[in-house]
């Protein structure tokens, strides 16, 4: 049971930040950014949602075990 759990809330993470992702994307091309740039900020918004979930799985971690 934990490991379908796991599963779930590794897939909610990845979609929430390919979600986003895309929104930070489509707002640099709508900011007439080009579109590297776009690439670039979309890229460091999908790392940075992955980052804020580690961390918020690190700092959870100690109180579910």
């Amino acid at each position: 049971m934990t490991v379908v759990v796991v599963l779930l809330a590794v897939a909610v993470v990845l979609v929430i930040a390919l979600l986003s992702a895309v929104g930070a994307g489509m707002l640099a091309r709508i900011d007439s950014e080009t579109w590297p740039t776009a690439l670039t900020r979309a890229a460091g918004t999908f790392a940075a949602v992955l980052a804020l979930a580690a961390a918020v799985t690190a700092a959870l971690s100690p109180f579910l075990t």
